[in-house]
């Protein structure tokens, strides 16, 4: 009984390096336009500004409850106003597209 030793040939083995750099090349697309981390920008600004204007500043006296201060029109009412409105512009922000990319 002769074993036989089986060559394939040279052109069907590759080296993986040799085979990566011949491999086609994939190229990386920003998810965002410009426009969009404009967007983005804005509404993470709206959404800081709210917070700072809810946080409100230090009381004169600690110890007296100023209820005019806590129950102010712009804690209550403007800075939860501008907090929902950052939000917004962030949907907005994500779902909006490039004009480039819809021709």
């Amino acid at each position: 009984m002769a074993t036989t030793k089986k060559e394939t040939p040279t052109a069907q083995k590759k080296p993986a390096a040799q085979a990566a750099a011949h491999a086609p090349r994939v190229q990386a697309v920003p998810l965002f336009g410009k426009e969009n981390y404009r967007w983005m920008l804005i509404g993470i600004v709206l959404i800081a500004l709210g917070l700072i204007l809810m946080a409100g500043g230090k009381s004169k006296d600690p110890n007296v409850f100023n209820r005019k201060e806590i129950y102010s029109f712009t804690r209550i009412t403007l800075a939860p106003i501008l907090i929902l409105g950052g939000f917004v512009v962030e949907i907005f922000a994500i779902f909006r597209k490039d004009k480039k990319e819809s021709q």
